[in-house]
């Protein structure tokens, strides 16, 4: 991620959380503007999902997609991205097209 940082702060995701989501069977999106000409993104995934092991290779999964795509983003967002039950037996090329549908959506593709 050349252009963009992890979100970790907890009231941000709170933050997040309150405006309208975008969704899908695989993903919830939540973005944000942030003024910073930066994006910042949070990845989430819950206790439902499995133990840490699946949770976290949902996490690398997502970030990935992120990355492979991330030129295609406008800068200065906020995302978190949920992850949902369903996304852990997703092919990557699922992943990927649910993430930016999500994203067109939401109306942070260029």
């Amino acid at each position: 991620m050349k252009y963009s940082y992890s979100l970790k702060l907890n009231h941000i995701f709170r933050r997040l959380y309150s405006t309208a989501g975008q969704a899908n069977g695989l993903l919830v999106l939540y973005a944000r503007p942030n003024r910073l000409g930066i994006n910042r993104i949070g990845i989430t995934a819950g206790k439902k999902l499995g133990k840490a092991v699946v949770r976290n290779r949902v996490r690398r999964r997502l970030r990935e997609v992120y990355r492979l795509n991330e030129d295609r983003f406008q800068s200065g967002w906020d995302i978190v991205v949920v992850a949902r039950s369903r996304c852990i037996t997703a092919s990557f090329e699922k992943l990927t097209d649910s993430y930016l549908s999500l994203a067109e959506k939401a109306g942070i593709l260029k």
